[in-house]
């Protein structure tokens, strides 16, 4: 067994190489990738949510109990928090989209169609 997994986040497509047990979200920090967390990465706050696929799954720890009272249903589509998710091998994660980010990129992309039929 390796004493280091190797953690890469997308969409940024960097990589870090951790101790089994670190955190997604420690192993983020230490990536210099940003999880937005409110809560001192304690489950309290949902906001550090990740995305991992199903055949990636298997190399992270089960949840917690607190990660599965959070997340309930969420799990199943391979939502995880990321300062409860645990490595247990190399592991692909997701970070989403920041929702503030995404509601701007939206705007950008209406403002840019009605001037472009404006200038039609």
């Amino acid at each position: 067994m390796t004493n280091q997994h190797l953690v890469t986040f997308e969409p940024d497509n960097r990589s870090i190489s951790v101790r089994p047990g670190t955190t997604l979200l420690d192993a983020s920090r230490r990536a210099g990738v940003h999880i937005r967390t409110r809560c001192g990465g304690v489950a309290g706050c949902l906001m550090c949510k990740v995305h991992v696929a199903d055949e990636q799954l298997e190399f992270l720890q089960s949840p917690t109990l607190a990660e599965s009272r959070k997340l309930g249903s969420q799990l199943a589509e391979g939502l995880r928090l990321s300062c409860q998710a645990r490595t247990k091998g190399n592991v692909i994660v997701t970070i989403p989209e920041d929702p503030l980010k995404a509601a701007i990129r939206k705007k950008l992309a209406e403002q840019q169609e009605e001037d472009n039929d404006w200038f039609k």
